[in-house]
């Protein structure tokens, strides 16, 4: 212990100095494990917007680089902790690098951390003692055998690895592991409900199939960016796929969640407008992923450009838009000729692709357009086939 404590001494000193320069000076710090305080260093680098509380507190250890890398962070892990009941006892099976188990713990009686590899599970237990979580028992296994005894649990939550050979990311729910669509039925004979965490890159629609026993589906996205699929399963499954609740948030923002079923997106009518209107707008990415297009038009009186854009438009601003929103200020017929004098007038833009032809470099390539500023410029196709430039400005 107490070499880690110097360890970590050196590293809070040495927090801002280069890494390189530091491997280099390795012989001057003999006591020092200096790969490894390196790795520490850059660890520390990539959490501290990402898991705050976590890089806040020094006596944090890192097991591996990759390990701050893959973690979740601290608003998403926040929002999973609403999702779970005060008082029960859970166990998270994937426990990695702990930052789920930790904040699952803040509102839990007590949780069991299961993970396969020991140097994880060595930093766990010293890193649940430095941020003062004294209700988690840290396992060392990698199947529900490891938990004989421990139980019984209310609450499972698992994160398969989505990472194969050579560290290639798998999005396949069966090719990840532990196979899910195996493991169910064990989960649930040991506890009634399981969360699961699955690759934004799946398909709802398909992985709810494989996973009959989903009851909800919450689509997390971290300003703007969706970072994680959440199914609630238990073991009273949901037969009705199609009344399948989906819930849509975007951490780090201030939009309400969005909720739907895929019932009703099947129900709504598709709202699509001859032109643009006063107002333009574009759903966040947790919308987007979850396939809510027409729903969100016609929960927010909207009607979309193209049935394959996912912009929409109103004469009348709608302030509580799941997303961005804009006032538009001219549309421009996207010709050659108009291409090559664009920049005159526009010589700066933050530019959007949807439904268009040209991808945002081509697009800046032929319209000499630079980065930034404060116009946006929306490339996109109307319902007509006519191709065109919208230029706002975001509100």
């Amino acid at each position: 212990m107490k070499g880690l404590e110097c360890l970590l001494r050196f590293v809070d000193e040495h927090k801002g100095d280069d890494p390189d320069r530091l491997l280099l000076s390795a012989k001057r710090y003999p006591e020092v494990d200096m790969p490894l305080a390196v790795d520490q260093i850059l660890a520390r680098r990539k959490v501290k917007d990402k898991l705050p509380t976590w890089w806040a507190n020094k006596d944090v250890f890192f097991p591996s680089r990759i390990s701050a890398e893959q973690c979740s962070g601290e608003l998403a892990a926040t929002y999973k902790q609403t999702l779970v009941s005060e008082g029960i006892r859970m166990c998270d099976l994937t426990g990695g690098l702990g930052v789920d188990s930790y904040f699952f713990s803040r509102k839990v009686d007590s949780l069991v951390y299961l993970e396969r590899f020991a140097s994880y599970c060595d930093a766990a237990r010293h890193n649940f003692k430095a941020l003062g979580a004294d209700n988690i028992e840290v396992v060392n296994g990698d199947s529900l055998s490891a938990l004989e005894g421990k139980g019984p649990f209310d609450l499972f939550c698992i994160d398969p690895a989505r990472r194969g050979e050579g560290n290639k990311r798998i999005f396949a729910l069966r090719d990840c592991e532990p196979d899910l669509t195996a493991l169910m039925p064990d989960l649930l004979e040991h506890a009634p409900r399981v969360i699961a965490k699955i690759s934004p890159m799946a398909d709802i629609r398909q992985t709810s199939a494989l996973l009959p026993w989903t009851t909800e589906v919450h689509v997390v996205s971290v300003r703007n960016e969706c970072k994680e699929l959440l199914f609630l399963m238990d073991n009273e499954r949901m037969e009705d796929r199609v009344n399948l609740p989906i819930t849509c948030v975007n951490l780090g923002s201030d939009q309400a969640a969005f909720k739907f079923t895929l019932a009703e997106e099947e129900r709504f009518p598709s709202r699509v407008s001859g032109d643009i209107r006063a107002y333009l707008y574009e759903p966040n990415a947790s919308i987007l992923k979850a396939g809510a297009f027409k729903a969100v038009a016609s929960c927010f009186g909207l009607s979309k450009l193209h049935v394959s854009s996912h912009l929409y438009t109103s004469d009348k601003l709608v302030p509580d838009f799941p997303g961005r929103s804009f006032r538009v200020e001219e549309v421009i017929p996207f010709t050659n000729k108009r291409c090559k004098t664009l920049s005159r007038q526009i010589s700066q833009a933050n530019i959007t692709v949807r439904n268009f032809p040209l991808s945002v470099d081509e697009l800046r390539k032929q319209t000499k357009i630079a980065d930034g500023g404060i116009t946006y410029l929306f490339a996109t196709t109307l319902e007509n086939g006519d191709k065109i430039l919208v230029k706002t400005h975001k509100i």
